[in-house]
């Protein structure tokens, strides 16, 4: 039965783990995007740029003023510093690239793994023939 060596359990696992990882779902955001949105905000203590605010609600002074503090506190933790802002960004960061593309990359990514366990084991097998 085979057995993988050492580097090739080492690259299985890293593509393994990447494409677990980064894969994008039907909807939502990949597990690494998500991962990454709770742990800049575990707590959820930072603030989220509000929703716009709905047409109907433009002559309602207190909704107006309401949004406007919402916007004014987002704003004024943005400003803090510039850990916090990246914070912020990375919160509400979702996948980088269109999901499509992030899984042709995958893909191609997973055969590339493949391939080179499979590289790795010619060579070992080449080294046990001559040694």
């Amino acid at each position: 039965m085979w057995f993988p060596s050492r580097p090739q359990w080492t690259l299985i696992w890293i593509v393994s783990l990447t494409l677990v990882l980064t894969w994008p779902p039907r909807s939502g955001t990949s597990l690494a995007a998500k991962i990454v949105n709770w742990a800049v905000d575990p707590s959820g203590t930072l603030p989220v740029f509000p929703e716009p605010l709905p047409m109907g609600l433009d002559d309602d002074g207190n909704a107006v003023a309401a949004h406007d503090e919402l916007e004014r506190s987002y704003y004024d933790a943005f400003n803090r510093s510039t850990l916090n802002r990246w914070r912020m960004e990375m919160k509400e960061a979702g996948d980088p690239f269109d999901v499509v593309t992030t899984r042709q990359v995958l893909v191609g990514l997973g055969l590339a793994g493949s391939l080179g366990v499979w590289a790795l084991e010619g060579r070992r097998r080449r080294q046990k023939q001559r040694g």
